[in-house]
């Protein structure tokens, strides 16, 4: 394993840690405070929170686990009702969020999922003051296609993780935020696709095309 591929690895950890850290302290907390109480009614109310950010918990591991990881559970294709529930898992919380989906095919290449999940996240983290979420991938002349829009009031999108979709950040300039576009990006590279975006004050629209490799059938 090289140097780059190590740092990467590191980078990809801590925002996974980063994430997990307000729902996994809300659980900490929550178990103080229950620990302490003695009216049955803030005892109820601490359960719940205490199921919520379980449940929270639980749901970003498994996107992680597909968005970063190995997954090792499937296999070279991933029935596209998967990520489709990971990512209304992820904004479930979020009511004003709205979902769209245009899912042409019934499963989708391992990479073209990761692909998939991390648009989504970008697109989800975009979308400050919510907004639509427009999510299409199809399987297209032996490539997957997938596109994700955000469209809402202020998007927020920092010009570096553009840089790093595109392979343009200088590998002294990662970070934990943009490790995950880098990594997308090397995963499209690899496979001798590519990825672009687009972006105005209203819209963020991200593509990819990623050609399958000969003799995969899905």
């Amino acid at each position: 394993m090289t140097t780059a591929s190590v740092d990467l690895a590191a980078m990809l950890c801590s925002r996974l840690c980063h994430d997990l850290l307000s729902p996994v302290g809300a659980l900490s907390n929550g178990l103080e405070l229950l620990a302490d109480e003695k009216d049955p009614e803030m005892r109820a109310r601490c359960f719940e929170l205490l199921e919520q950010s379980a449940r929270i918990s639980t749901d970003k591991l498994k996107f992680f686990r597909l968005a970063f990881g190995a997954a090792g559970g499937f296999g070279e294709f991933v029935e596209v009702e998967e990520p489709k529930t990971l990512v209304e898992a992820l904004v479930a919380d979020k009511a004003n969020i709205q979902v769209n989906w245009a899912l042409a095919a019934a499963k989708l290449p391992k990479d073209a999922v990761k692909v998939l999940l991390n648009f989504s996240h970008i697109a989800i983290d975009a979308l400050v003051r919510g907004g639509t979420l427009d999510i299409g991938a199809e399987l297209r002349d032996g490539a997957s296609e997938i596109v994700v829009r955000a469209t809402g009031p202020k998007i927020a999108f920092d010009d570096t993780i553009g840089r790093a979709l595109e392979g343009s950040l200088p590998a002294n300039e990662l970070s934990s935020r943009t490790a995950a576009a880098h990594m997308i990006h090397v995963l499209a590279n690899a496979a001798g696709g590519g990825l672009q975006y687009q972006r105005t004050d209203e819209a963020l629209v991200l593509g990819a095309v990623l050609p399958q490799p000969e003799g995969m059938i899905g």
